[in-house]
Formats: structure tokens, sequence, C-alpha cells
């Protein structure tokens, strides 16, 4: 039970790239958090899922030299879940649909994956760790920053948007 937890239901198993593939497992799994019980559930399921995966992958990893075996996926789920609240705040506040807001999605899990993958400034400082939390809370930054990118990127089409609509004759 350990195991499909932390590969979430199997994704960390794939390849290549089985961060990639974790993160891609995460956005259908979010849209139905979201559309079950809104964006609320979608914070709380991501926090929940930190929790629990500080607590599976100390015990998953307490008795190897890897702190971080590549098909625990837990973590890339969590990073991808708070990369996404932007999309599913949005949508909830506008009325709408979660898919309807697809490019967030596109930008959500392309930065999340960049952030996750490049290991910026705290993302890699939690990377170093080396330990259970390390290996969820870098996830979480790479998940932050992937936010920020989706909220300046929806302002800034926004914004594109309304001047594009108010230099219509």
């Amino acid at each position: 039970m350990r195991r499909l937890v932390l590969s979430f239901f199997g994704a960390g198993y794939l390849r290549p790239a089985p961060g990639t593939w974790g993160s891609l497992a995460a956005l259908p799994a979010a849209w139905a958090i979201h559309t079950v019980a809104g964006p609320i559930a979608l914070i709380v399921g991501a926090a929940l899922l930190y929790v629990v995966g500080v607590w599976l992958t100390a015990q998953e990893t307490a008795s190897g030299d890897d702190h971080d075996p590549s098909w625990i996926v837990i973590d890339e789920v969590v990073g991808q879940w708070i990369a996404l609240l932007p999309v599913s705040l949005g949508a909830y506040s506008a009325g709408v649909e979660m898919h309807r807001l697809w490019p967030g999605f596109v930008v959500a899990f392309v930065f999340f994956r960049l952030f996750d993958v490049w290991k910026p400034w705290l993302v890699g400082q939690a990377d170093r760790r080396g330990d259970a939390t390390g290996v969820m809370l870098d996830d979480v930054w790479a998940g932050l920053f992937a936010a920020i990118v989706v909220v300046l990127s929806a302002a800034l089409a926004h914004a594109g948007f309304i001047a594009g609509v108010a230099n219509q004759p």
C-alpha cells in the first residue's frame, strides 16, 4: 500500500522521466478534486498528501542509501496541485469548469516541471536536505514558484485581452 501511494498508483514506475509521469497523473486528479469539492479541497488534499508523503517517504527510505528514489512521485503530485491552485481558484471565482482554463494547466505543468528539474534557490536548498522532508519540500517550492508564474501569465493574458477588446472600433 505504501508503494502504491508513493508512486501515485503506479505513475512513478513509468519510464522515462517518472517525475513527469507523476506530474501528468496529478492533472486529472486535481481536476476531479476541484470538480467534486472545489479549490479548498485541492488545498486540503495537497496539505494532507504532503504530510502522508513525508511520513511514507521516511519509512520507505529509512533502510536504503537513496533518500529520493525516482519512483516516488507523490512529491510531484503535491507540487503540481499547488501549481494548479490559481487555476482552480480562478475557475471557481469565474463560475466556470476548470478545464475551460486549460492554458493555466499548461503553464502550471510546464513551469512546475521546469522548477522541479532546474531546482533554483529554495527548491535546490530543500532538495539538498537529503531527507523525506526535503524530498517533499523541494516540490512544494517548485509548485509555489509555478503558481506565481500561472498568476502572472493569467494577468498578462487578461491585460492583453482587455487591451485588445478596448482597441476594437
